[in-house]
């Protein structure tokens, strides 16, 4: 299968190598990867925050730019739920019936990581091991409008070396939302501490999840409370080939 890579400006500013990782995990399996370098914003900042009409021209970017694509795989379900489900509603907002069309065909082909392994190409085990204590916490959007469910922790829990522990509380946003965290920044900061909490409470080594933008949140928290443990996006864990100790 040939598989279009949908990076979002996140992580290519400042998470390449969750990319990267992505990619070696669809080329273990045998597909074709591919990446258009046109590819920038989708524009879900834009939207939420109220600048609709500024957003427009990255969603018909977006548009134009995977067109082509056969399928398109993202290392983000908050991103990946912008263009099933707010694309939609940004081209009726528009009042715009040809984008609507386009953007609707579009989001069947549009995938987060786990979800598209486990439930498109029915892969569990990609080949991973990873010797580390593992936590997992559920992002908002992947489990709220993608509905992506246990995929992340089937595939976590056919990796070789792993111990995966629960995370109390995992439902609880962490508090980061995008801007919410700027424009809330206390409210903000005393859910990321809940949240915090829970994850030292698993004595896990690695904080994982779907979403870098939730894990940078989180592991600025970690990270300022010296607690040792690490955050470290679900891809790069699936592309890993660590040998234990």
């Amino acid at each position: 299968m040939k598989i279009d890579l949908f990076i979002t400006c996140l992580n290519d500013a400042l998470f390449p190598q969750t990319g990267l990782a992505m990619a070696r995990v669809l080329r273990r399996l045998g597909h074709d990867v591919v990446f258009n370098p046109a590819q920038t914003c989708c524009g879900q900042m834009h939207f939420n925050t109220g600048y609709q009409a500024e957003a427009l021209p990255l969603i018909r970017k977006f548009v134009n730019d995977f067109r082509e694509a056969e399928v398109i795989v993202a290392p983000s379900g908050s991103c990946v739920a912008f263009v099933r489900d707010l694309y939609p509603r940004a081209a009726e907002w528009a009042g715009d019936e040809e984008l609507l069309a386009e953007v609707l065909e579009l989001g069947k082909r549009t995938f987060e990581l786990s979800e598209f392994l486990v439930n498109v190409l029915g892969v569990e085990d990609v080949g991973a091991s990873y010797p580390h204590r593992v936590t997992y916490h559920p992002t908002c959007h992947a489990a709220r409008l993608l509905r992506v469910g246990d995929a992340p922790l089937r595939l976590l829990r056919q990796v070789r070396g792993l111990t995966l522990v629960t995370l109390p509380d995992a439902d609880q946003c962490c508090g980061f939302g995008g801007t919410f965290s700027v424009k809330n920044p206390e409210t903000s900061t005393a859910m990321l501490a809940d949240k915090v909490s829970s994850v030292m409470a698993t004595r896990a080594e690695v904080c994982t999840a779907g979403d870098n933008s939730c894990l940078m949140h989180i592991g600025g928290g970690l990270g300022r409370l010296q607690s040792g443990a690490g955050v470290v996006h679900l891809a790069e864990i699936l592309a890993s080939v660590e040998a234990a100790p």
